[in-house]
């Protein structure tokens, strides 16, 4: 299966926008070898680019798509507010730099990066998003790493659902209560780390044997499994044979025991740096 010749099947977000079902991320990619990646990838047939302020790189973001002279409307770019910018005048001023940095007019999707409980300012972040939506100056908005309650607090108060909840997720965190509290929501997951970095269970029996017997890699079963959960996988590679590989998942199906044994390859430490949204506290 050729990905640059099979489009990315897309879902359609809460709000009435769409979203392509996998994307490139772009962490910790900077400079050149950024730019190049991302072209790269968009030449694969991504149609999805993950950034964040706290990336540093979306002005490579930027110059890769206006290099590879693609339509702005196919590409969908997503960046995150850090927690320092979780004031409304702040995440304001912080989304109207980040269009800057990226030389765009708009945001297709725009997420608060962690919701820096203990700051408690979150929801004013929300705000702020939901103002500069109605402005148009992001399409969509969304949230990462938010638990349940988090949720419900912004929900309660501005009578406005995420679009999105970016999640660490993972066959070693497969976050099963998580995902059924976004879809409770109504909120489309997104799969950060999606492989599992540095340790991607790639020897894994149920992930062997299903490569094995769907004649595909490691790497392509779990993405598969994370497009079966209805998730939202954005994997980051450099390497063009990898960035095909990784977009390359829609051609095979992995059955219900491939799934479950999967998932039940979770661990109660299974987070890869401890990173607990309840107290972890991002700059």
């Amino acid at each position: 299966m050729n990905a640059a010749t099979s489009p990315v099947p897309t879902y359609t977000l809460n709000d009435g926008t769409s979203l392509p079902a996998i994307g490139f991320g772009t962490y910790p990619l900077k400079g050149e070898e950024a730019v190049t990646a991302i072209l790269g990838a968009l030449d694969c047939g991504y149609r999805l680019l993950d950034t964040a302020v706290n990336y540093g790189n979306e002005a490579e973001v930027g110059e890769a798509i206006r290099r590879s002279g693609l339509p702005r409307e196919e590409i969908t770019v997503t960046s995150k507010l850090p927690g320092r910018h979780h004031g409304y005048d702040d995440a304001i001023a912080s989304v109207h730099a980040s269009l800057e940095r990226l030389g765009l007019d708009h945001l297709d999707l725009h997420l608060i990066h962690w919701p820096n409980p203990s700051v408690g300012r979150y929801a004013e972040a929300w705000r702020a998003l939901v103002d500069l939506r109605a402005q148009g100056l992001v399409r969509s908005i969304g949230v990462s790493n938010f638990t349940g309650a988090h949720l419900q607090r912004i929900i309660d108060e501005s009578g406005v659902t995420p679009a999105v909840n970016q999640i660490e997720l993972h066959p070693y965190f497969p976050q099963v209560e998580m995902r059924a509290v976004n879809e409770r929501f109504g909120i489309r997951t997104e799969s950060w780390s999606p492989l599992g970095k540095r340790r991607a269970p790639f020897s894994e029996e149920p992930v062997a044997s299903a490569a094995a017997r769907h004649g595909v890699t490691p790497g392509q079963v779990i993405l598969r499994w994370q497009v079966q959960l209805g998730s939202v996988p954005v994997p980051k590679s450099a390497t063009p044979e990898r960035q095909r590989a990784n977009l390359d998942v829609f051609g095979f199906e992995l059955d219900e025991g491939e799934m479950a044994a999967i998932t039940g390859l979770g661990r109660p430490d299974g987070r890869l740096f401890g990173g607990d949204p309840d107290t972890h506290e991002e700059q």
